[in-house]
């Protein structure tokens, strides 16, 4: 028997599989509901934000559909069109942020060392472009992109400008997009506007310890702003009474 390659298995993945396999054992049949998120995380052991991404996961292959304020439902994978095979490779939104927030954290503390005017200026144009613009959007998407390349072009190295520019367009796979379709609004972008600003000052001011921890924070509150939950819990034993 020929060896097959060692695959490490996301935390979330195994999550979703096991959720994936009581419903199709017919545990939670079609258009039942799911615990809630905080019960299967104290269930298995595990954060809630890899019980969001795996929920998040299960939505996007047409298992689940997640009903805010209400709960988390069985869905019939048939009725989608399309729906995503549960073995795609994906990494998880609260994953990638994670990587992000220390490979950026360190080209800020760097740039806040090396940034010239020229430097500056485009910073500051990404910000202000971001400014003017609807907030959720692509167009918005496009100038926060913008943002963290031109921290990274400080540096004057393609390479971490093309790895920080393909971190975020990890942002356009369908499990951060659904996430940020619950949790995105024109107050959390206007709270990673300020962060923002605040990132560029420190660039600005030549100071790379507060550079660094600008940029940090701002990617830990972007999970911060993710990791909420999908309004349930308080819903839950209400709904229980009603289907008891």
């Amino acid at each position: 028997m020929p060896l097959e390659a060692v695959e490490a298995r996301r935390l979330y993945r195994q999550v979703a599989d096991q959720l994936r396999a009581l419903i199709d054992s017919g545990e939670y049949a079609v258009g039942s509901r799911l615990p809630t998120e905080r019960d299967i995380a104290e269930q298995l052991k595990v954060s809630r934000p890899t019980v969001r991404e795996a929920l998040i996961a299960l939505e996007v292959e047409g298992r689940v559909r997640i009903r805010v304020g209400s709960g988390i439902y069985v869905s019939d994978p048939a009725a989608l069109a399309t729906p995503l095979p549960a073995s795609a490779m994906i990494e998880g939104p609260f994953e990638l942020l994670r990587a992000r927030e220390f490979i950026e954290g360190a080209i800020a503390e760097q740039a806040a060392r090396v940034a010239k005017p020229e430097d500056i200026a485009r910073i500051d144009a990404s910000l202000l472009a971001m400014a003017n613009t609807q907030h959720p959007g692509d167009a918005s998407m496009i100038h926060d992109r913008a943002f963290h390349v031109a921290v990274a072009g400080s540096l004057d190295n393609a390479v971490l400008v093309r790895v920080v520019g393909e971190l975020f367009d990890q942002r356009l796979n369908p499990y951060f997009a659904k996430l940020a379709h619950y949790f995105e609004n024109p107050e959390s972008w206007g709270a990673a506007l300020s962060e923002h600003q605040a990132i560029r000052d420190a660039i600005a001011a030549r100071d790379p310890d507060a550079a660094r921890t600008t940029m940090r924070e701002h990617l830990a509150r972007s999970q911060e702003r993710f990791a909420q939950n999908f309004g349930t819990e308080a819903a839950a034993p209400r709904a229980q009474a009603r289907s008891g």
